[in-house]
């Protein structure tokens, strides 16, 4: 049974280190996942990995389709889910190539399926989102981060927009006076939809760039971008390889 799924993003469209054992295609009720799901082993505990943006990174932040992610992991045994997401940090202590463990989350996104249950024939749910990361699994997180030495944000709210367009400094203003401290396209409403399947979810957050207005550039560069993505990735991996050494004992 696999217990633990990654769900990658910009950076991460695979594990290294980690032996795969299979890919898996699947159909679900809501259309078909981003990608195969990728079944892989380290030190005997397997694991899941789907690549959120599709295998060659070709789907935008408001065209996946979240329903159809979280439900194939749900259908497959998963009980925990890992999301690996780039994001832009607005608050001055998060530089890019920094890791965070966000503990809250504001939606600014529209137009998205973002639940499991629409009413109509099937029953209307209305689940508590209080704390919307599983507080568990954002301990072994930072508890992993420590083992390995490496540097993480603890806490903060992530602020989820539309995109694929990055945000102006005025929308960021904004975001910080509502209380950002980072914001990303792809947290809302994949946090939600597990918390719909009681799958517990959390995020580890990888700035890539200070949001707009942010920093001392002008403009935001997408190949610095790229720079500290790939820097921060390789922390990201030795974060993984620890917490999947480490599975939780529930």
């Amino acid at each position: 049974m696999t217990d633990l799924a990654i769900i990658g993003g910009t950076g991460l469209n695979k594990l290294e280190g980690i032996n795969i054992i299979r890919r898996r295609v699947m159909r679900t009720p809501y259309g078909e996942p981003s990608g195969p799901l990728t079944y892989g082993e380290i030190n005997g505990n397997e694991i899941v990995f789907l690549p959120r943006h599709g295998t060659g990174h070709t789907i935008p932040p408001h065209k996946i389709n979240y329903c159809a992610n979280i439900w194939a992991l749900k259908e497959i045994g998963v009980k925990e889910v890992i999301s690996i997401a780039a994001v832009g940090g607005i608050n001055n202590k998060l530089a890019p190539a920094q890791l965070a463990v966000p503990d809250q989350i504001i939606d600014y996104t529209w137009g998205r399926e973002n639940t499991f249950y629409e009413g109509g024939a099937g029953k209307v749910i209305h689940i508590d989102f209080t704390h919307p990361y599983d507080n568990a699994l954002r301990t072994r997180i930072i508890n992993a981060a420590q083992k390995a030495g490496i540097a993480i944000f603890e806490g903060g709210t992530y602020g989820a927009t539309q995109g694929p367009r990055l945000e102006t400094a005025a929308e960021i203003d904004r975001m910080e006076k509502d209380g950002c401290d980072l914001v990303g396209m792809t947290g809302m409403p994949e946090a939600s939809l597990a918390r719909e399947l009681d799958l517990a979810y959390a995020c580890c957050a990888v700035v890539a760039n200070h949001a707009a207005g942010r920093g001392d550039k002008e403009e935001i560069s997408m190949k610095e971008i790229e720079l500290y993505l790939n820097k921060a990735m390789q922390q990201v991996r030795e974060l993984l390889i620890v917490v999947l050494s480490n599975p939780s004992s529930t």
